[in-house]
């Protein structure tokens, strides 16, 4: 059986450094001049050395072109730092799978290290940086691209089984990339809902030696396949024994949630923190947790910082604003939430953020007594609910709009808000519960367990009666009805698997349908967002590359 070399010639190191376009990130120009140096004396062509001083810059550079490697230090001066730069990146599909990013930086303190290992760079050089050492990092990371790349390029494009596949046929002649061939495979078993096939090769690796991400692996399949506490005992060796596995803290902490310790989860985020205290959405977490408890100071630190770090981050959150507001009032200070609030609407647009300030704003007013300002508020509160698609609200906003909406006397548009909710997570117990609970603050008991029931049938009924058309043939209405469903339940997942089914079972029968392919796309990576590793989803997405392949 052929086998691949995990080793490159001289020649083939050369020509890959000749062949590629670089971009190197530095505030400083003297930095900026001596990586191009290094670059050049490993044989880059200097045409294809690009740079850039800042993030905003360094983005404007990777929207234009693509290139093969990016050089990136991590301090970038006033804004966006290189792990910043390098998420966003990401997340506007800047780069891709084959791209080389490098961070280089002269910072050596732990908090930089844990944080940028977070962000998952290819590779953390700490400057000087040798001519050897670069071109022998690019090439290492180059070989292990080389070697995934049409798995990569299968993931990207959601085609979980053909990479799944291709993991398999890799491993086969790919003896030096084998174990981590084995852990994406197992990674994606547990994504499409296979946690029990995940489970047994992580059991298997784990018989043999002990392996950190095995030992997590197995811990997220036991989550999957509804065994916290086994999760949980697994999570608790691991943290204990491998100490600075971050990713491990984060699944311990959902896993503590689950089984409602809250004080556990607290803990555990703590610990976290003090590794790496620069995560802004594990001080959220700490902050959201501490004012849960009771512990408004904490909460209040935790917030804070979640706002500063995460001030030029893509993934900055309005629910650090709205955190920070809500510790703020309840410690007495209402003027200050609301400058809070003020800050929030110019950093956020989105129709949810809005509705969430707006919401907090009416309680903020109500409780201070100032009546005309709790009058006016309702007002532009309820404008924005009409202006917007509460369907698409997430749960907890919208069960807290809800709430305040009952405070505030609007009990038919709290109910309605409610109803929304329910028909969205007709299935989830949690939610439901959630839902009676706030009715029942309210004193509305019976019209709360009446809501519940009545909204759940309602969305059955709709769900079903879709099914029903399209068993017996009548695919168009059958497809008008549902996507008049998805319309009120855009978060119901069993509609969108439903609504994927019924497409696909239809073009099986007819054909492949262009614009019904890319609808069904959409609808199933709509129902892996708000239901990640269902089995579903990986049964639907088979068929539906059977079919844009027989296109």
């Amino acid at each position: 059986m052929l086998q691949i070399t995990s080793l490159l010639s001289q020649e083939d190191e050369n020509r890959f450094i000749a062949s590629s376009s670089f971009l190197i990130i530095d505030d400083f120009s003297g930095m900026r001049t001596m990586l191009s140096g290094v670059l050049r004396n490993c044989g880059a062509n200097p045409k294809a050395i690009s740079f850039a001083a800042d993030g905003r810059e360094a983005l404007h550079q990777l929207g234009s072109q693509r290139y093969d490697v990016v050089l990136c230090d991590y301090n970038l001066g006033t804004g966006q730092n290189g792990m910043q730069v390098l998420e966003e990146a990401r997340h506007r599909q800047l780069i891709g799978p084959s791209c080389c990013w490098l961070m280089v930086t002269a910072d050596k303190t732990v908090e930089t290290v844990m944080g940028t290992a977070e962000a998952q760079p290819d590779a953390y050089l700490i400057k000087p940086v040798t001519e050897a050492v670069l071109v022998s990092r690019i090439n290492k990371i180059k070989m292990r691209k080389d070697a995934f790349k049409d798995i990569d390029q299968a993931i990207l494009g959601q085609e979980y089984s053909r990479a799944i596949q291709l993991c398999d046929e890799r491993a086969a002649i790919d003896k030096a990339n084998a174990i981590e061939l084995l852990r994406l495979k197992c990674e994606l078993l547990t994504r499409t809902g296979q946690a029990e096939k995940a489970r047994s090769f992580y059991e298997k690796l784990l018989a043999a030696r002990e392996i950190p991400w095995a030992q997590l692996g197995l811990a997220k399949a036991f989550l999957q396949l509804g065994d916290p506490d086994t999760a949980c005992e697994l999570l608790e060796q691991l943290v204990n024994r491998s100490r600075s596995y971050l990713e491990a803290y984060d699944c311990l902490a959902e896993t503590y949630r689950q089984l409602v310790l809250p004080e556990k989860a607290e803990h555990i985020i703590e610990r976290a923190l003090s590794l790496s205290p620069r995560s802004h959405t594990r001080q959220r977490m700490m902050g959201e947790m501490a004012l849960a408890s009771g512990k408004l100071e904490r909460a209040e630190k935790a917030f804070r910082q979640a706002i500063q770090l995460a001030e030029f981050s893509v993934y900055k959150s309005p629910d650090s604003y709205i955190g920070l507001a809500r510790v703020v009032h309840g410690r007495g200070n209402p003027q200050e939430a609301l400058n809070i609030l003020d800050q929030m609407n110019k950093v956020f647009d989105s129709d949810e953020a809005a509705l969430q300030a707006k919401s907090l704003e009416c309680r903020i007013f109500a409780d201070n007594g100032n009546d005309p300002q709790t009058k006016k508020s309702t007002a532009e509160l309820l404008q924005l609910l009409e202006r917007g698609e509460s369907g698409r609200l997430g749960p907890q906003v919208a069960r807290n709009i809800a709430e305040t909406l009952l405070q505030l006397g609007q009990t038919e548009k709290a109910l309605q808000l409610l109803r929304t909710e329910v028909m969205n997570n007709p299935e989830d117990p949690a939610n439901l519960e959630a839902v009676r609970q706030i009715l029942r603050k309210q004193g509305l008991t019976d019209e709360g367990n009446e809501l519940v029931e009545n909204s759940r049938r309602e969305a059955i009924e709709m769900m079903n009666s879709s099914a029903l058309l399209s068993r017996s043939g009548d695919f168009q209405t059958a497809v008008s009805k549902i996507r008049q469903a998805l319309e009120m339940m855009p978060r119901n997942v069993r509609l969108l698997f439903n609504a994927a089914h019924i497409m696909l079972s239809h073009m099986e029968r007819t054909g492949s349908d262009p614009q019904l392919l890319r609808e069904t796309r959409r609808l199933l990576a709509s129902a892996n967002v708000h239901a990640p590793g269902e089995p579903r989803h990986n049964e639907l997405m088979i068929r539906l590359e059977a079919l844009s392949t027989a296109e």
